[in-house]
């Protein structure tokens, strides 16, 4: 039993890649599945409807959330600033986040979190390692403060599950919990750990210090909520924010985990299946009109603003960024 369990982990490893593309692009396949099925069920006449009834107010209490929150976002460049140490202006190390961040929400991390980073940031004389250490702690912000939100509103019970799902709250709230003490855990960590770096394949990952680990935590939190505040205004009915905040940060896991681009489709499907108490057109117009604020406006203003400043900029990247750029692609791609 035991030899060929030792088998079955070497052929798992020798194989990793390998599965792992087999499983993706069959959960791939079985969201576009779900989605087609949903698609062909839906009166999009009576979406159309719904978008346009989306009321003024709503749309500009929205915008101005929208506004704030990609506002919040840029503080996590500037938290990369103070951990590296990098002398970018402030005010373009905000402009830097704010384009990889409307980039990243559309065309995956690849794109906007690293490749966009490594040509803006290069552009200023960083070298590619200073960059990955201002992306990295860019993602690990976010994610820890998706642990804390999140972890903290299933762990109280705020946010339950469907009726219709086949778990009651104990599970979840166990997730939650669990969620919460990683947020908690590394921000203990970094207050207090004696060993300040470790070594991982060749990779130096050295822990910030407190004030910039709970600076962390608050920003990536409040962003993570003002995100949900987007869709809760936009959304018709009396639906609890909570829900709407619960039923956002599940879409987000479960487009991560597929990798489809700003979770494009997914996301549409999860506030359909879990929003029961909302009209089915209704709740994708309101989903629609989120992405529309969220993704599509931000990424034309970034992809403008992106362009004005590679006219405008004299000093061409050095070849080391060039160079890390298009391995970034190519991974990407891979």
């Amino acid at each position: 039993m035991t030899s060929m369990f030792s088998r079955a982990r070497a052929w798992f490893r020798q194989h990793k890649r390998r599965v792992k593309r087999v499983a993706t692009g069959a959960f791939i396949g079985l969201v576009i599945v779900l989605l087609v099925r949903v698609g062909l069920t839906i009166e999009w006449n009576e979406v159309v409807g719904a978008i346009l009834e989306t009321p003024s107010t709503a749309l500009l209490q929205a915008g101005l959330l929208v506004v704030v929150s990609y506002v919040v976002y840029t503080g996590f460049d500037l938290l990369g600033k103070w951990y590296t140490g990098h002398d970018v202006p402030w005010w373009r190390t905000m402009m830097f986040a704010f384009m990889s961040y409307a980039f990243t929400m559309n065309f995956s991390a690849a794109v906007g979190g690293l490749a966009l980073r490594l040509r803006l940031y290069g552009k200023q004389g960083l070298a590619p390692g200073q960059i990955m250490r201002v992306m990295g702690l860019s993602m690990t912000t976010n994610w820890i403060g998706y642990c804390l939100i999140g972890g903290a509103g299933f762990a109280s019970g705020a946010i339950r599950p469907p009726a219709e799902w086949e778990i009651d709250a104990g599970p979840l709230r166990a997730v939650g919990a669990v969620m919460v003490l990683v947020a908690l855990g590394y921000l203990a960590l970094c207050v207090f750990s004696k060993t300040r770096s470790w070594t991982i394949r060749d990779h130096v990952i050295e822990l910030p210090e407190w004030r910039i680990a709970a600076l962390q935590l608050l920003l990536a939190s409040c962003n993570w909520a003002l995100m949900g505040g987007v869709v809760y205004t936009v959304m018709p009915g009396d639906v609890p924010y909570l829900t709407i905040l619960g039923t956002l940060l599940i879409g987000a896991i479960v487009g991560s985990v597929a990798h489809i681009p700003g979770g494009l489709g997914v996301t549409e499907y999860v506030f359909i299946t879990l929003v029961t108490d909302v009209p089915r057109h209704q709740v994708l117009g309101a989903v629609l009109v989120y992405r529309a604020l969220y993704y599509v406006a931000p990424v034309l203003l970034a992809g403008a603003w992106y362009l004005i400043f590679e006219a405008r900029s004299a000093a061409p990247s050095s070849d080391g960024t060039e160079l890390a750029s298009g391995k970034a692609s190519t991974n990407a791609e891979a």
